[in-house]
């Protein structure tokens, strides 16, 4: 089964660039684009992608504003940030808002590929440096209702990086159980994303930071 994904910036040669180069991975469907946040929420509704790779500054609805209110109405659609600007504000802001990656637009090519593969399997990466920047800047959750000890299982195994898949391997249970686990997880925590619930699961020492893989944000 293909990755659809929706591309969302406000530049064409941006759009086109993007299209044409993805369309040459097999693995990928290129389902739509849009211009700034607000079609790209009315695009997401119609095509039901898997992966937006978002753009940040934008007309109409900026990128931040369209990732929040896209994960809280299509929590299932994971977000990617791809944008020009590499500023702290910007990054902290697109986790809070639900992003689950945030590139650069200079990515390398296979870069790119990895990221949205992973960003379609729910796989967390974060790297040591972004993790351990991250933990001081994204709030942590106020009061978060208490997790079972299978939701903490999960917990524990998405922060290190694990898919849904590979997570349900390893606890012996079915892929659409641990996808609800991983929705109370999230609820029960007040977030958005999977980064945030890792980033969370690292504050509160369920893991530790040297066991998540590289992100692409470095």
């Amino acid at each position: 089964m293909s990755i659809r994904i929706l591309v969302v910036d406000d530049h064409s040669v941006v759009r086109h660039g993007l299209r044409m180069f993805l369309g040459l991975e097999p693995e990928f469907d290129v389902v739509g684009e849009a211009t700034n946040g607000a079609e790209a929420l009315q695009k997401a509704r119609e095509l039901q992608p898997d992966v937006v790779l978002m753009d940040l500054l934008m007309p109409v609805m900026d990128g931040i504003q369209a990732t929040a209110a896209l994960r809280q109405e299509m929590p299932d659609v994971e977000v990617i940030a791809l944008t020009s600007v590499l500023e702290d504000a910007s990054v902290y802001s697109a986790l809070r808002a639900g992003a689950i990656g945030y590139l650069l637009k200079d990515t390398e090519a296979d870069e790119l590929c990895r990221a949205i593969k992973a960003a379609a399997a729910g796989q967390v990466q974060l790297s040591p440096k972004a993790a351990a920047r991250l933990m001081h800047e994204v709030d942590p959750p106020p009061a978060p209702d208490a997790l079972t000890d299978r939701e903490t299982d999960v917990l524990r195994l998405l922060a290190t990086g694990l898919s849904n898949k590979e997570i349900a391997y390893k606890l012996g249970i079915g892929e659409k159980t641990v996808k609800t686990h991983v929705s109370n997880i999230l609820s029960k925590l007040g977030v958005l994303s999977r980064t945030q619930a890792a980033l969370h699961a690292i504050r509160i020492g369920l893991v530790s930071i040297s066991p998540i893989d590289e992100w692409a944000y470095e």
